[in-house]
């Protein structure tokens, strides 16, 4: 992978919305990592400042792209898709929950050859989680086991990571948070097999900010069985 002569290129893709008191701090750990890279922040149409602060630290490493109206953390990846140069992509949240040290131990498999596709677990200890989630995470997990024969632990981590070409060809069309389940649903029925690496994982709470509702888990569940009978 990538240019002859050169390490691989990893686009981090980070979708923005009202994250303005993160944001900065978790750039300066994306840039900490000692890995060629790109770093894309897609604004979700934020109120609070979030892309005038980015747009103080942008730079040839960051792009800063501005999305017209609130459209969800899906379309802002796919957003981002259209301007990835990196032969991997790696999606990062805006928060603080994870932990950009974790990189080099999430591209190694598919550097190695050994995956096109790997998700940082957070099972079994889902640090600091309430117990909704952590049951929900289990359900998702058990959910695409059952129909896509995942064998995976954690369906719903943030730390997803692909070579580009593989997600490139994925016709996605999520708009939210369903981005985590319509993707794990398109990686596997067109074969691929996702490679689990552990990781760190610190949640925050709803009052700090987490955006993720109950009704997302819904919609996550729903997306999971509606792609085993569609594309």
């Amino acid at each position: 992978m990538g240019t002859p002569g050169n390490e691989v290129k990893i686009t981090v893709v980070i979708p923005a919305y009202n994250e303005r008191d993160t944001i900065a701090e978790a750039i300066a750990r994306v840039r900490a990592v000692s890995m060629r890279k790109e770093i894309i922040v897609v604004d979700d149409a934020s109120t609070d400042g979030t892309p005038e602060l980015v747009a103080e630290l942008a730079g040839p490493d960051l792009m800063l792209l501005r999305q017209s109206r609130n459209q969800g953390k899906g379309a802002a990846i796919r957003r981002a898709l259209e301007e990835a140069t990196g032969d991997v992509v790696l999606i990062q949240d805006a928060d603080l929950e994870y932990d950009p040290a974790e990189y080099p131990a999430l591209v190694a498999p598919i550097t190695a050859g050994e995956a096109d596709v790997v998700y940082g677990t957070r099972a079994p200890a889902f640090a600091g989680m309430r117990w909704q989630n952590r049951l929900f995470n289990r359900i998702a997990a058990a959910v695409a086991n059952v129909l896509y024969r995942a064998r995976i632990t954690d369906e719903a981590t943030c730390y997803k990571v692909f070579r580009t070409e593989v997600l490139r060809a994925l016709p996605l069309r999520c708009e939210r948070f369903e981005f985590c389940p319509e993707v794990t649903a398109k990686v596997r029925k067109r074969g691929y097999r996702i490679h689990e690496v552990p990781i760190r994982y610190h949640a925050r709470s709803l009052a700090a900010g987490k955006k993720i509702r109950w009704w997302d888990g819904v919609v996550a569940l729903w997306t999971l069985l509606k792609y085993r009978f569609t594309d």
